[in-house]
């Protein structure tokens, strides 16, 4: 894999040096993507895949080879400028440490998106997908762990992105549960984004959004046919990383195909916890009304239902176990984004208490009012995160102007959910475009990020329904 140091140099040559020329599909193979459904919406992919693990894998990998592939590189490119390290080095270390680890189904469609992939044109090794599926638990968990054991100075601090609420009963109206999330991404990272419908030929149909490529979601939004709803928020400040423990993204992906009930998902999700991308996830179930927060950090759990009231995630421990012993948060200081955010969230369900639904969730996702400065305002503290107008920096990212923040923004209430659907707006919650030729040239600190930062230009929020053609 040696073509990968070759790429990190040069990338507009990048998708030219990894394509070959698309192979004859086989009678099966054709037989195959006749099951399979993409088109483009409002900014998003959506993709419906479906079958054994192999036949969706082959579907998944051969309808978004483009897009995987683009995905797969622009992370290498990001790995190179953190660690200095070469991608190649990474795969070798990842082969080795989850070696074992990835259970056999997940693995196998893995494996079907590497042979749709190379059918479509794009040689990838499964090393290379593996790396790409972990890349929020290795930049983030597992590599400050190594630069400690090597007693560097300069740790990256982990990831601290996303905005979400899940409420139910009295707080809502009607008493539906109802769900709002936004993803909060260092720009540069922010891939074209996916809508995928998995029709498994065992466990539960999923309806997430995710990158092109992964099996699980990262961004953390789904539904699923036994009536589970979810997203999360990452832990700010958090450390620690098992490299002995299960990726968080296989056992997300079990753990939300195979589960019947709050209870099943979060069990499965613990097994073999490596603390790597450590959240609190915000859980429901359409046929009960119940909600749920599991805070899984790496030492440290806490499970919370309740059949009325609310559960929000600003990327603080709310669990006094997790916020004293695995994270560095001082969670009163209202200068940090997610301790502004936190105090947001909590006025927004006071203030707007038994009224609550999808229209008044796409209002809150798109919220940029600052606790601390006390005013509306365009930067890093708002629900809807715009750091790429912040002068100065409130936690993360830790650079002025960094090209980071809000990326999309979902909402779902219980209804939608039975329905198999949920409402979406891709690029910003708010709807504010990002220009990246503009920024780099305001910008040229951030040179580096040329031809991997990307423009996201303002979309409307659109609905999208597991089945829709």
């Amino acid at each position: 894999m040696k073509k990968l140091i070759v790429i990190l140099f040069c990338w507009p040559m990048c998708l030219a040096t990894f394509a070959q020329p698309r192979t004859e599909l086989s009678l099966q193979q054709k037989t195959w993507l006749t099951h399979a459904e993409r088109h483009e919406k409002a900014g998003w992919i959506y993709l419906h895949i479906e079958g054994s693990p192999r036949e969706r894998g082959f579907q998944y990998g051969y309808e978004l080879a483009a897009e995987i592939s683009e995905g797969i590189v622009t992370t290498s490119v990001n790995w190179e400028h953190l660690s200095a390290r070469d991608w190649e080095w990474l795969v070798d270390i990842v082969n080795t440490m989850f070696s074992g680890k990835i259970d056999s189904e997940n693995l196998t469609e893995m494996e079907g998106i590497i042979e749709g992939m190379r059918a479509a044109g794009k040689v990838f090794s499964l090393g290379d997908l593996i790396t790409y599926n972990a890349w929020f638990e290795l930049s983030s968990y597992w590599w400050p762990q190594e630069l400690k054991k090597m007693q560097m100075e300069k740790v990256p601090p982990a990831r601290e992105s996303c905005s979400a609420f899940i409420a139910t009963g009295s707080i809502t109206s009607g008493g539906r549960i109802v769900m709002g999330h936004n993803s909060m991404s260092n720009y540069q990272e922010a891939l074209p984004n996916v809508v995928i419908d998995i029709v498994p030929a065992k466990g539960h149909r999923i309806l997430m959004q995710t990158w092109p490529g992964w099996i699980h979601s990262g961004t953390d939004f789904f539904v699923t046919d036994a009536g589970l709803m979810g997203c999360e928020t990452t832990i700010g400040g958090f450390e620690g990383f098992d490299p002995e423990g299960i990726p968080e993204f296989s056992r997300m992906r079990r753990s939300t195909q195979d589960a019947g009930t709050i209870e099943e998902w979060c069990t499965i999700m613990q097994q073999g916890n490596n603390g790597g991308y450590a959240n609190a996830w915000l859980l429901g179930d359409t046929r009960t009304g119940e909600i749920a927060r599991l805070e899984l950090g790496l030492k440290n759990t806490s499970l919370e239902k309740t059949l009325d009231g609310y559960y929000i995630g600003s990327n603080i421990a709310e669990n006094l176990q997790i916020l004293r012993f695995e994270t560095t948060t001082d969670e009163s200081d209202i200068r940090d984004m997610k301790i502004a955010r936190r105090v947001r969230w909590k006025q927004l369900m006071l203030e707007n208490k038994g009224i609550i639904d999808v229209e008044l969730a796409k209002t809150f996702e798109a919220d940029h009012f600052d606790t601390y400065m006390l005013q509306e305002r365009l930067g890093g503290r708002g629900l809807c995160c715009h750091a790429e107008l912040e002068h100065e920096p409130c936690g993360w990212p830790s650079s002025p102007y960094y090209p980071a923040g809000t990326m999309d923004g979902k909402v779902m209430d219980s209804e939608m959910a039975k329905n198999m659907s949920f409402s979406a707006r891709w690029g910003s919650a708010c709807g504010l475009a990002f220009d990246a030729k503009k920024f780099l040239k305001e910008h040229p600190q951030f040179d580096w990020m040329k031809g991997i930062l990307k423009d996201r230009p303002s979309q409307p929020w659109v609905v999208f329904k597991a089945g829709e053609q």
